[in-house]
Protein backbone atom coordinates (compact mmCIF):
# COMPACT_ATOMS: atom_id res chain seq x y z
CA UNK A 1 0.00 0.00 0.00
CA UNK A 2 2.83 2.41 0.85
CA UNK A 3 4.58 1.58 -2.43
CA UNK A 4 1.32 2.10 -4.34
CA UNK A 5 0.68 5.50 -2.73
CA UNK A 6 4.23 6.66 -3.39
CA UNK A 7 4.06 5.45 -7.01
CA UNK A 8 0.72 7.15 -7.60
CA UNK A 9 1.98 10.40 -6.06
CA UNK A 10 5.07 10.27 -8.27
CA UNK A 11 2.96 9.61 -11.35
CA UNK A 12 0.66 12.56 -10.61
CA UNK A 13 3.63 14.91 -10.10
CA UNK A 14 5.27 13.71 -13.31
CA UNK A 15 2.01 13.96 -15.26
CA UNK A 16 1.59 17.62 -14.27
CA UNK A 17 4.88 18.48 -15.96
CA UNK A 18 4.43 16.26 -19.03
CA UNK A 19 3.58 17.87 -22.35
CA UNK A 20 1.66 14.78 -23.46
CA UNK A 21 0.59 13.04 -20.22
CA UNK A 22 -0.18 9.34 -20.07
CA UNK A 23 -3.39 10.05 -18.11
CA UNK A 24 -4.74 13.24 -19.72
CA UNK A 25 -6.78 15.15 -17.14
CA UNK A 26 -8.92 16.99 -19.68
CA UNK A 27 -9.87 13.67 -21.26
CA UNK A 28 -10.75 12.04 -17.92
CA UNK A 29 -12.82 14.98 -16.67
CA UNK A 30 -15.34 14.58 -19.50
CA UNK A 31 -18.85 13.41 -18.64
CA UNK A 32 -18.64 10.70 -21.30
CA UNK A 33 -15.55 9.23 -19.63
CA UNK A 34 -16.65 9.45 -15.99
CA UNK A 35 -20.11 7.96 -16.55
CA UNK A 36 -18.79 5.26 -18.87
CA UNK A 37 -16.17 4.13 -16.35
CA UNK A 38 -18.74 4.06 -13.53
CA UNK A 39 -21.08 1.92 -15.62
CA UNK A 40 -18.16 -0.22 -16.76
CA UNK A 41 -17.12 -1.07 -13.18
CA UNK A 42 -20.72 -1.77 -12.12
CA UNK A 43 -21.33 -4.17 -14.98
CA UNK A 44 -18.28 -5.27 -16.95
CA UNK A 45 -16.09 -5.79 -13.91
CA UNK A 46 -18.58 -7.26 -11.47
CA UNK A 47 -20.24 -9.64 -13.91
CA UNK A 48 -17.00 -11.19 -15.18
CA UNK A 49 -16.68 -12.69 -11.70
CA UNK A 50 -19.66 -14.92 -12.60
CA UNK A 51 -17.43 -17.29 -14.53
CA UNK A 52 -15.55 -18.11 -11.33
CA UNK A 53 -18.71 -18.09 -9.21
CA UNK A 54 -20.56 -20.52 -11.46
CA UNK A 55 -17.61 -22.90 -11.39
CA UNK A 56 -17.63 -22.70 -7.57
CA UNK A 57 -21.41 -23.23 -7.58
CA UNK A 58 -21.07 -26.37 -9.68
CA UNK A 59 -18.27 -27.68 -7.45
CA UNK A 60 -20.59 -27.38 -4.43
CA UNK A 61 -23.76 -28.75 -6.02
CA UNK A 62 -22.46 -31.15 -8.66
CA UNK A 63 -18.87 -32.07 -7.68
CA UNK A 64 -18.70 -34.78 -10.38
CA UNK A 65 -19.85 -32.47 -13.19
CA UNK A 66 -16.63 -31.39 -14.85
CA UNK A 67 -18.28 -30.26 -18.09
CA UNK A 68 -19.17 -26.70 -17.07
CA UNK A 69 -15.93 -26.26 -15.14
CA UNK A 70 -13.93 -27.35 -18.15
CA UNK A 71 -15.78 -25.24 -20.70
CA UNK A 72 -16.95 -22.23 -18.66
CA UNK A 73 -14.14 -19.98 -19.89
CA UNK A 74 -14.73 -21.00 -23.52
CA UNK A 75 -18.50 -20.48 -23.27
CA UNK A 76 -18.23 -17.02 -21.75
CA UNK A 77 -15.41 -15.80 -23.98
CA UNK A 78 -17.13 -17.14 -27.10
CA UNK A 79 -20.16 -15.07 -26.08
CA UNK A 80 -17.93 -12.02 -25.52
CA UNK A 81 -16.36 -12.44 -28.96
CA UNK A 82 -19.75 -12.66 -30.64
CA UNK A 83 -21.01 -9.66 -28.68
CA UNK A 84 -18.01 -7.58 -29.76
CA UNK A 85 -18.45 -8.33 -33.47
CA UNK A 86 -22.27 -8.23 -33.54
CA UNK A 87 -23.29 -5.56 -31.02
CA UNK A 88 -20.17 -3.40 -31.27
CA UNK A 89 -20.66 -2.30 -34.91
CA UNK A 90 -24.31 -1.39 -34.19
CA UNK A 91 -23.01 1.61 -32.23
CA UNK A 92 -21.63 3.00 -35.50
CA UNK A 93 -25.12 3.12 -37.01
CA UNK A 94 -27.31 3.72 -33.96
CA UNK A 95 -27.12 6.00 -30.92
CA UNK A 96 -24.51 4.20 -28.76
CA UNK A 97 -26.26 4.68 -25.43
CA UNK A 98 -29.36 2.89 -26.71
CA UNK A 99 -27.25 0.02 -28.03
CA UNK A 100 -25.51 -0.02 -24.65
CA UNK A 101 -28.87 -0.20 -22.90
CA UNK A 102 -29.78 -3.26 -24.97
CA UNK A 103 -26.36 -4.79 -24.33
CA UNK A 104 -26.63 -4.22 -20.57
CA UNK A 105 -30.11 -5.71 -20.63
CA UNK A 106 -28.63 -8.90 -22.09
CA UNK A 107 -26.05 -8.82 -19.30
CA UNK A 108 -28.92 -8.60 -16.82
CA UNK A 109 -30.71 -11.54 -18.45
CA UNK A 110 -27.57 -13.64 -18.08
CA UNK A 111 -27.50 -12.77 -14.38
CA UNK A 112 -31.25 -13.30 -13.95
CA UNK A 113 -30.92 -16.87 -15.23
CA UNK A 114 -28.93 -17.62 -12.08
CA UNK A 115 -32.17 -17.23 -10.12
CA UNK A 116 -33.29 -20.48 -11.81
CA UNK A 117 -30.25 -22.43 -10.60
CA UNK A 118 -30.95 -25.37 -8.32
CA UNK A 119 -29.01 -28.27 -6.85
CA UNK A 120 -29.47 -30.14 -10.14
CA UNK A 121 -29.07 -27.33 -12.65
CA UNK A 122 -28.54 -28.64 -16.18
CA UNK A 123 -25.37 -27.90 -18.10
CA UNK A 124 -27.53 -26.22 -20.75
CA UNK A 125 -28.88 -23.62 -18.30
CA UNK A 126 -25.43 -22.98 -16.84
CA UNK A 127 -23.96 -22.52 -20.33
CA UNK A 128 -26.89 -20.34 -21.41
CA UNK A 129 -26.36 -18.01 -18.46
CA UNK A 130 -22.64 -17.64 -19.18
CA UNK A 131 -23.17 -17.35 -22.93
CA UNK A 132 -25.78 -14.57 -22.74
CA UNK A 133 -23.78 -12.81 -20.04
CA UNK A 134 -20.65 -12.95 -22.18
CA UNK A 135 -22.54 -11.73 -25.26
CA UNK A 136 -23.70 -8.64 -23.38
CA UNK A 137 -20.27 -8.02 -21.87
CA UNK A 138 -18.58 -8.27 -25.27
CA UNK A 139 -20.82 -5.57 -26.68
CA UNK A 140 -20.44 -3.36 -23.60
CA UNK A 141 -16.65 -3.15 -23.72
CA UNK A 142 -16.52 -2.18 -27.39
CA UNK A 143 -19.32 0.38 -27.23
CA UNK A 144 -18.05 2.07 -24.07
CA UNK A 145 -14.78 2.73 -25.90
CA UNK A 146 -16.65 4.40 -28.77
CA UNK A 147 -18.51 6.62 -26.30
CA UNK A 148 -15.38 7.53 -24.33
CA UNK A 149 -13.46 8.50 -27.48
CA UNK A 150 -16.30 10.44 -29.10
CA UNK A 151 -15.41 14.06 -29.76
CA UNK A 152 -11.79 13.62 -28.68
CA UNK A 153 -9.20 15.54 -30.77
CA UNK A 154 -6.98 13.32 -32.91
CA UNK A 155 -3.94 14.25 -30.83
CA UNK A 156 -5.54 12.81 -27.68
CA UNK A 157 -7.01 9.67 -29.23
CA UNK A 158 -3.96 7.49 -28.56
CA UNK A 159 -3.62 8.49 -24.91
CA UNK A 160 -7.39 8.30 -24.54
CA UNK A 161 -7.50 4.74 -25.83
CA UNK A 162 -4.74 3.74 -23.42
CA UNK A 163 -6.46 5.45 -20.50
CA UNK A 164 -9.75 3.70 -21.23
CA UNK A 165 -7.91 0.39 -21.63
CA UNK A 166 -6.30 0.85 -18.22
CA UNK A 167 -9.64 1.27 -16.45
CA UNK A 168 -11.23 -1.54 -18.47
CA UNK A 169 -8.42 -3.88 -17.42
CA UNK A 170 -8.87 -2.82 -13.78
CA UNK A 171 -12.59 -3.57 -13.90
CA UNK A 172 -12.32 -7.38 -14.17
CA UNK A 173 -10.06 -7.99 -11.14
CA UNK A 174 -12.19 -5.47 -9.23
CA UNK A 175 -15.24 -7.62 -9.89
CA UNK A 176 -13.46 -10.80 -8.86
CA UNK A 177 -12.21 -9.11 -5.68
CA UNK A 178 -15.76 -8.03 -4.74
CA UNK A 179 -18.15 -10.74 -5.92
CA UNK A 180 -16.13 -13.95 -5.57
CA UNK A 181 -15.47 -13.44 -1.80
CA UNK A 182 -19.06 -12.25 -1.34
CA UNK A 183 -20.35 -15.49 -2.88
CA UNK A 184 -17.94 -17.92 -1.23
CA UNK A 185 -18.16 -16.26 2.19
CA UNK A 186 -21.94 -16.51 2.16
CA UNK A 187 -21.74 -20.22 1.34
CA UNK A 188 -19.23 -20.74 4.16
CA UNK A 189 -21.43 -18.79 6.58
CA UNK A 190 -24.54 -20.80 5.72
CA UNK A 191 -22.70 -24.10 6.06
CA UNK A 192 -21.37 -22.96 9.45
CA UNK A 193 -24.93 -22.60 10.79
CA UNK A 194 -25.92 -26.08 9.62
CA UNK A 195 -27.18 -25.53 6.06
CA UNK A 196 -26.25 -28.28 3.59
CA UNK A 197 -23.59 -27.25 1.10
CA UNK A 198 -25.91 -27.68 -1.91
CA UNK A 199 -28.66 -25.57 -0.33
CA UNK A 200 -26.10 -23.00 0.79
CA UNK A 201 -24.74 -22.68 -2.75
CA UNK A 202 -28.25 -22.25 -4.21
CA UNK A 203 -29.12 -19.58 -1.63
CA UNK A 204 -25.83 -17.73 -2.19
CA UNK A 205 -26.15 -17.76 -5.99
CA UNK A 206 -29.67 -16.33 -5.67
CA UNK A 207 -28.47 -13.48 -3.46
CA UNK A 208 -25.61 -12.84 -5.87
CA UNK A 209 -28.00 -12.72 -8.84
CA UNK A 210 -30.25 -10.15 -7.13
CA UNK A 211 -27.24 -8.00 -6.19
CA UNK A 212 -25.97 -8.11 -9.75
CA UNK A 213 -29.37 -7.21 -11.18
CA UNK A 214 -29.36 -4.10 -8.98
CA UNK A 215 -25.89 -3.22 -10.28
CA UNK A 216 -27.04 -3.68 -13.88
CA UNK A 217 -30.09 -1.47 -13.26
CA UNK A 218 -27.86 1.27 -11.82
CA UNK A 219 -25.49 0.82 -14.77
CA UNK A 220 -28.35 1.30 -17.24
CA UNK A 221 -29.48 4.43 -15.38
CA UNK A 222 -25.94 5.82 -15.67
CA UNK A 223 -25.79 4.96 -19.39
CA UNK A 224 -29.03 6.86 -20.00
CA UNK A 225 -27.31 9.97 -18.57
CA UNK A 226 -24.52 9.77 -21.14
CA UNK A 227 -24.39 12.65 -23.64
CA UNK A 228 -26.02 11.84 -26.94
CA UNK A 229 -23.57 11.14 -29.74
CA UNK A 230 -24.72 12.39 -33.11
CA UNK A 231 -23.89 9.97 -35.86
CA UNK A 232 -23.28 11.29 -39.37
Amino acid sequence: MIAAILSLTGLILAEKRAKNPILPGSFMKRKAFILSILALFLTQGLMQANMTNIIVFVNYTQPYNSVISGYAISIMYLGMSLGAVILGPLADRREPKWVLTASLTLTGIGCALMLLFSENTSVLLLALSLGILGFGLGGNGTIFMKVVLSGVPAGQAGAGTGTYGLFRDLAAPFGVAVFVPMFTNQITGLIAVGTGQEAAAVSAIGTLAVTELVCVAVGIAIVLMLPKIRKI
